[in-house]
C-alpha cells in the first residue's frame, strides 16, 4: 500500500479502499478513477491494488486539485456519516435489543468481484444479507472461510468443452486484513481433526458498519495437506467437505469467542454450518452448568436455520464411519452423550440414520426457528422434511419462509441510480423497503428511461464482444472469426438474457427444444430476437457441462450465428451488465425446484422484464399483464417430457404473440410506450418488495426478535429450562397412554353458511395433567370429495371431568362458507416454553 502519510488529508483513500462500502456506493470509486483512470481500469477497479500502484507524484498533484478535493470531501463526509450514524433503523425500532448480537454462518459470501469467495446464489445472498444488515444498523457478526483459490474460472474451448482453472489470490491486493491479538500477534484459533490439531488464521473484511471474519488454514503451522483445506470453495471429497464444515461451524464459534463476541442468537445459512449447533450446546453446558439435554433446549431458543434446497440431494449427508472418525471423541468428551444419541441428531427419526448423518436435519431438529427462502419453497420444504414431524399435518410443519431479496444499491446500474435519484424523493435509498417509495418511478419520462436502458444494452454488447473475442483468440480461431465479434449482436434487437448456475433442473436448453420454431422467431426480419447465455456448471456436473456444450454448438449454427451467444466465466462483473442490459430475463427451471432465484429480482430492479416459470420468488412477484410474463402455469408434473413440451410451447407462443409485438410497437421517437410502462411496473413491483432491506425486516420480525425475546425471557432461567426439559421427557414417556373417542363423529357434513357446528370428544390422558395438553378440532372443506383444503384448527374447551383420567372437550364453530366439510380431533402437548406447538412432534389423532 502506498504511504499516504505525506498527504494526511488523503488518508481516507486507504480507509475507504479497505471498506467494501464502496461496492454499493459506486460514485466513491470516481476518486480513484480521477487520479488515474487508465491504471484504475488496468487493476479492474480494485482500490487496494490501485493505491499500491499509483505513483507518489500523481498523488501530490491531486492533493492540490480543488475539483478532486471537493469530490473527496463529499465522499468522505458520506462515508464517515454512514459509519458514525447511531440513529439507524434497528436502533430506533428495537432500542431494547441494542446490546444483543446476531451471529451468522455461511459457507460463501458474494460481496464484490474482487473477492472470489462465492460460487453462486447462496453466496450472493449472504453478501447482500451483510450489506443490508449494515445499512439497517443490525448488530450482525458474520463468519465464513477464506478461499484463496476461490471458485474456479471457467474457460470454454472451441468445441464447447470447458476448462476449470483456479488462481491464487494475492492477499495484499484484497480489501482484507489480518486480525491481531492485544499483544500484536496474529489471531490464530484451532480445531481438532482426527489425530491432529488444525490451526486457523483469522482475517476480517469491513462491510460498512459490520465486519466479516474469515478462517484460513493456509499457514505454516499446518501440514501441506491441511493448508489446502480452505483453499477451494466446494472442492475435494467428503473428507474435505466435513473438514471445511467443522472449520465453519466449530471454528467459527471459537473465532467469535476469541474476539470477545458473545452472540445472543445464531443464524445458520444452509446445512454447511450446522455443526454450530454442537458448539452452542457445549457453550451453554459450560455457562449454565447443565447437562446436554437441558443445554439442547436452551440452544433451540438461540438458533435459526435457513434451508435453500428444494431437493434431498442438495443436503450434505456424511457417512457414519466419517462421523465416527471426526466426532467419536468430541461427542463423548465435549457433549457427554453416547454415539447413538449423537447420530440420532442427524436422523429424520429416533434411530441411527441408515443413509448417513444429514446436516440439514441436525439444524431442523434443534433450531427454534427455521425457514425456506420463498413462499412456494417454504411449502416444498414442509413436504421435503415432513417425516421429521410424522404426526403433524403438512401445512403445520414448523418451517416458515422469508422470501429472498437483493441489495438494491449493489445491483442497480449506476446510470439508472442517477436517473432514479433525479426523479424519486430525496433519500429514497433509506426507504428502499417501503413500497410507496417506488411509485416515484412513474415520474421518470418514458424517453429518458428508454434511452438509459439502451445505453446499458450497448455497454452489455461491448462486454459480450470482448468476452467472445477473448475466447476465440485463446482458442486459435481464424482472423475472420475473431473480427466477426465486432458485429456480434444488434443493439436494436430484442435481447433475452439467461444467466445462472448451469444445473440441469434449470433447463438452459429448453428454448431450443423445437429448433424450427426458435429459428423462425430469432430470424423474424421485422422483429429479430437474440439471446445471451452465461453460467457455470460445477466441475463434477457432467450433465451441466453438456448443456454448455450444446448451447455453444447452437451458437455456431448458421441460423443462430451472431444471435445466440454463450459467455464464459459468469461472475458478478458479467452479471451487472446482463441484468441491466438485456430486455427480457428468461428463467425456466423445472417447477418447483427453484428455491427462490434472485437474478430476476436484480433484472426487474433495472427495468428488465421477467419471463419466467411460476416458481421461487416469481410465484409471488408475478402480476399478470403488468410486470412480466409467466411461462406455463402452476401445474406440477410427474412426467418431465410432458412438462418440457408444455413449457417450451408456452415460451414460443408468448414470445411470438405478446413479447415481440409489444417491444417492436414503437412511436415516432423509436420508443415503445407500452414496453416502458411494463418496465416501470417491473421496477416498482420488484423494488419495494424483493430487496434485502425488506428481507431483513422480515427476519427481524418473524425470526430474530422472537428468539431475542425467548433468550431474554424464560429461556434465560436455568431452572425454568430444567423444568421444561423434565416436562418434555415426561410427555414423551406417557404419550402412548393418550387416546381420543367421540360417539358422534361424522367424517363428512354438508353445512350451510351461517350454521354452527357443535362438536365434542372424550380424551383419556392417563397420568398427564390436562393443563399440559390442548385438544383441537381440525377441519376444512373437501376438494373433490377427498382432500381437505383451507384447513383450520379450533381449540376445544375442557367441559367435564369424566374420571379415571378421561375428560370431555367441546367446541362450537361458526361456518362462514357453506359446503361439504370434514373434521377430526387431535391432542397436542401445551407448555408456555414450546417455541412451536409441533416441535415435540407429539400429536394424537382420533382413530377412524
Amino acid at each position: 500500500m502506498l504511504n499516504l502519510n505525506c498527504q494526511k488529508g488523503l488518508l481516507g483513500l486507504s480507509e475507504l479502499a479497505n471498506n467494501l462500502w464502496w461496492s454499493w456506493n459506486s460514485y466513491s470509486l470516481r476518486l480513484y478513477d480521477y487520479i488515474n483512470s487508465e491504471l484504475f481500469a488496468k487493476v479492474n477497479k480494485n482500490p487496494i491494488r490501485f493505491l499500491s500502484s499509483i505513483n507518489q507524484k500523481r498523488l501530490l498533484e491531486v492533493a492540490e486539485d480543488e475539483e478532486f478535493l471537493k469530490d473527496y470531501d463529499l465522499v468522505m463526509d458520506n462515508f464517515k456519516g454512514y459509519l458514525n450514524n447511531e440513529s439507524t433503523f434497528f436502533s430506533k425500532k428495537y432500542p431494547e435489543y441494542k446490546d444483543c448480537k446476531i451471529a451468522y454462518f455461511s459457507a460463501e459470501y458474494g460481496i464484490d468481484e474482487t473477492l472470489p469467495i462465492y460460487a453462486g446464489g447462496l453466496g450472493i445472498l449472504s453478501g447482500d444479507h451483510c450489506k443490508s444488515a449494515s445499512d439497517l444498523g443490525i448488530p450482525f457478526y458474520p463468519v465464513g472461510l477464506l478461499y484463496k483459490d476461490g471458485y474456479f474460472n471457467q474457460l470454454i474451448n472451441k468445441d464447447g468443452s470447458e476448462v476449470f482453472e483456479y488462481s491464487r489470490a494475492e492477499m495484499e491486493d484484497l480489501p482484507i486484513l489480518p486480525v491481531y491479538n492485544d499483544d500484536g500477534t496474529e489471531l490464530i484459533i484451532s480445531v481438532n481433526l482426527p489425530g491432529r490439531v488444525l490451526y486457523l488464521k483469522v482475517w476480517k473484511i469491513n462491510i460498512g458498519r459490520i465486519q466479516l471474519h474469515l478462517l484460513d488454514s493456509d499457514i505454516d503451522t499446518n501440514t501441506d495437506q491441511d493448508r489446502g483445506l480452505t483453499l477451494k470453495l466446494y472442492g475435494g471429497n467428503q473428507e474435505m467437505r466435513i473438514s471445511q464444515e467443522i472449520i465453519l461451524g466449530i471454528g467459527g464459534m471459537k473465532t467469535l469467542e476469541a474476539l470477545g463476541i458473545s452472540p445472543t442468537i445464531y443464524h445458520m445459512n444452509e446445512g454447511h454450518s450446522s455443526f454450530v449447533i454442537f458448539e452452542v450446546i457445549k457453550k451453554l453446558m459450560k455457562e449454565y452448568g447443565v447437562p446436554f439435554t437441558v443445554a439442547k433446549e436452551m440452544a433451540s431458543s438461540r438458533t435459526i436455520f435457513t434451508t435453500h434446497t428444494p431437493v434431498p440431494a442438495g443436503n450434505d449427508i456424511f457417512p457414519l464411519d466419517l462421523m465416527d472418525r471426526f466426532f467419536a471423541q468430541y461427542s463423548q468428551e465435549e457433549l457427554g452423550i453416547s454415539r447413538t444419541d449423537f447420530l440420532i441428531m442427524g436422523s429424520r427419526d429416533n434411530n441411527i440414520p441408515v443413509n448417513g448423518f444429514d446436516m440439514a436435519v441436525l439444524a431442523l431438529k434443534v433450531a427454534g426457528k427455521k425457514n425456506g427462502v420463498s413462499k412456494l419453497h417454504g411449502n416444498v420444504s414442509k413436504r421435503l422434511f415432513s417425516n421429521i414431524w410424522p404426526n403433524t399435518s403438512l401445512e403445520e410443519v414448523p418451517i416458515d419462509y422469508v422470501t429472498n431479496g437483493i441489495h438494491t444499491c449493489t445491483w442497480l446500474a449506476p446510470n439508472l441510480k442517477e436517473l432514479y435519484n433525479a426523479y424519486m424523493r430525496p433519500f429514497w435509498q433509506e426507504r428502499i423497503h417501503e413500497k410507496d417509495t417506488w411509485n416515484d418511478i412513474d415520474n421518470i419520462p418514458d424517453e429518458e428511461l428508454w434511452e438509459v436502458h439502451q445505453n446499458q444494452k450497448e455497454k452489455l454488447i461491448k462486454v459480450v464482444r470482448e468476452n467472445v473475442k477473448a475466447q476465440k483468440i485463446r482458442n486459435g480461431e481464424s482472423i475472420d472469426e475473431i473480427n466477426s465479434t465486432d458485429n456480434l449482436l444488434d443493439p436494436k434487437a430484442l435481447t433475452i438474457g439467461f444467466a445462472r448456475r448451469f444445473a440441469t433442473y434449470k433447463r438452459a436448453t429448453l428454448i431450443f427444444k423445437d429448433l424450427e420454431r426458435i429459428t423462425q422467431l430469432v430470424n423474424n426480419p421485422s422483429r429479430p430476437v437474440q439471446i445471451i447465455f452465461a453460467g457455470k456448471p460445477h466441475p463434477a456436473d457432467l450433465q451441466g457441462q453438456d448443456l454448455v456444450r450444446a448451447i455453444h454448438e447452437y451458437s455456431k449454427m448458421p441460423q443462430f450465428k451472431n444471435k445466440i451467444v454463450i459467455l464464459e466465466n459468469y461472475n458478478m462483473f458479467t452479471a451487472r451488465y446482463l441484468i441491466s442490459g438485456v430486455d427480457v430475463w428468461l428463467n425456466n427451471p423445472r417447477r418447483p425446484l427453484e428455491a427462490s432465484g434472485t437474478s430476476g429480482e436484480k433484472a426487474g430492479l433495472n427495468g428488465v422484464i421477467n419471463f419466467s416459470i411460476l416458481d421461487g420468488w416469481w410465484y409471488e412477484g408475478y402480476e399478470q399483464g403488468k410486470n412480466g410474463w409467466a411461462i406455463g402455469d402452476d401445474t406440477e408434473y410427474t412426467n418431465y417430457e410432458l412438462q418440457d413440451n408444455a413449457d417450451c410451447k408456452s415460451i414460443y407462443n408468448c414470445l411470438e404473440n405478446e413479447i415481440m409485438p409489444l417491444y417492436y410497437t414503437k412511436d415516432s421517437k423509436g420508443v415503445s410506450k407500452e414496453w416502458v410502462k411494463m418496465m416501470k411496473n417491473s421496477i416498482k413491483s420488484v423494488g419495494g418488495v424483493y430487496n434485502t432491506n425488506r428481507m431483513l425486516c422480515d427476519y427481524l420480525d418473524r425470526l430474530y426478535v422472537p428468539e431475542l425475546k425467548l433468550v431474554n425471557g424464560s429461556y434465560s432461567s436455568k431452572e425454568k429450562v430444567e423444568e421444561f426439559t423434565n416436562w418434555k421427557a415426561n410427555m414423551i414417556a406417557q404419550w402412548n397412554n393418550v387416546s381420543i373417542s367421540s360417539p358422534t363423529i361424522n367424517n363428512e357434513l354438508a353445512i350451510s353458511a351461517g350454521d354452527k357446528l357443535s362438536l365434542s370428544c372424550n380424551v383419556t390422558l392417563g397420568g398427564i395433567d390436562p393443563s399440559s395438553v390442548t385438544c383441537e378440532v381440525f377441519y376444512g372443506k373437501f376438494l373433490d370429495g377427498e382432500k381437505l383444503i383451507n384447513t383450520s384448527n379450533v381449540e376445544m374447551e375442557l367441559s367435564n371431568d369424566l374420571g379415571n383420567g378421561t375428560y370431555e372437550y367441546t367446541a362450537n364453530i361458526d361456518i362462514d362458507n357453506g359446503g361439504n366439510y370434514g373434521y377430526t380431533f387431535r391432542v397436542l402437548p401445551k407448555h408456555e416454553m414450546l417455541i412451536n406447538k409441533h416441535d415435540i412432534s407429539l400429536v394424537k389423532w382420533i382413530e377412524s
